[in-house]
C-alpha cells in the first residue's frame, strides 16, 4: 500500500499546485491586470503569467491524472464513479477533463485566434478571460470542498 499513499501524496501536491495556480491567476493576476492603464498593459501582463503557468500545468494535471487512475486501479473504487453518493468522483474526473481538453487541445489550437481577438478588441478579450477563469475556479472550489469533505466522510445526501 506504500504506492497508494505516494500516489496520494503525488496527487494532493499535483491538486495544489494546479488548482493553486488557477486561484492566483483569477483572484490575484486577472484582477492586476485589469487595473493597468491599457488592456493592452494588461493583456502582457496575463499573457506573460499564463504562458509560465501554462508550462508547469502541463506537469501537474497529467500526474493528478496518473495517480488518480493509479488509486482508483489499486483500490478498486471503479464502482464510486456510478454511485451518487460519491458524486464528487466523477466531479473530480470531470473536472480533470475539462483541464485536459482546454491546457492540451483548445489552448494550442486557438491561441492565435485569441491573439488576434486580443489586438482587434483588448478589453474584450480580457473580460472573456476573467470570465472563464472565475467559472472554472468556482467548478474547482465546489470540486475541491465535495472531494475532501466526501473522502473524510460527509454525506451529502
Amino acid at each position: 500500500m506504500d504506492d497508494v499513499m505516494i500516489a496520494r501524496a503525488l496527487h494532493v501536491l499535483g491538486v495544489i499546485h494546479w488548482i493553486g495556480g488557477v486561484a492566483f491567476v483569477t483572484l490575484i493576476v486577472l484582477p492586476l491586470a485589469a487595473s493597468r492603464a491599457t488592456a493592452q498593459e494588461a493583456l502582457a501582463l496575463f499573457e506573460s503569467v499564463e504562458r509560465r503557468f501554462s508550462a508547469q500545468v502541463r506537469i501537474s494535471i497529467p500526474l493528478v491524472g496518473a495517480t488518480g487512475l493509479w488509486m482508483a486501479y489499486r483500490l478498486d473504487l471503479w464502482a464510486r464513479f456510478v454511485d451518487p453518493h460519491f458524486w464528487w468522483m466523477g466531479a473530480m474526473l470531470g473536472l480533470w477533463l475539462v483541464f485536459v481538453l482546454i491546457v492540451f487541445v483548445l489552448e494550442p489550437v486557438l491561441h492565435a485566434r485569441f491573439e488576434q481577438t486580443a489586438r482587434r478588441d483588448p478589453a474584450s478579450a480580457l473580460h472573456k478571460m476573467i470570465v472563464m477563469h472565475t467559472i472554472l475556479l468556482a467548478l474547482a472550489t465546489v470540486t475541491a470542498f465535495g472531494a475532501v469533505a466526501g473522502a473524510h466522510g460527509l454525506a451529502f445526501f
